[in-house]
């Protein structure tokens, strides 16, 4: 099991919610919203606004997938995310363990379409 995370514009989260609906194997997603802002080093030099208001809105996305599931949809995020301008974000994915079910203890990889919750 992998936990993709991905860190994008919110302009750009209906684009990537919806390919990734299309995914088969694709559980469910958990959306923060975050700020944040880029290493100045790494994107040249700052106009005064960008130096007034240092951190920019984004929104963070939360995967929990099967392993053979991951790669279509880092895949997605990026295709869908991607604005091609500085600050469309970064996706990585972290190994899981182990994880499991709150309401019944049952693990997370037995975890089936039926068993999502929309409330």
């Amino acid at each position: 099991m992998k936990e993709i995370r991905a860190i994008i514009r919110p302009t750009r989260l209906p684009h990537v919610q919806a390919a990734l609906r299309g995914i088969t194997n694709y559980p469910a997603l958990v959306v923060g919203k975050v700020e944040g802002f880029t290493a100045p080093p790494s994107i040249g030099p700052r106009n005064l606004k960008e130096e007034l208001t240092d951190f920019v809105p984004k929104v963070l996305v939360s995967i929990l997938a099967p392993t053979e599931a991951a790669d279509a949809i880092v895949q997605a995020i990026m295709q869908h995310g991607r604005t091609g301008k500085i600050g469309d974000g970064l996706v990585w994915i972290t190994p899981v363990d182990q994880a499991w079910r709150i309401r019944d203890g049952a693990p997370a990889e037995t975890m089936n379409t039926a068993d999502k919750v929309t409330d």
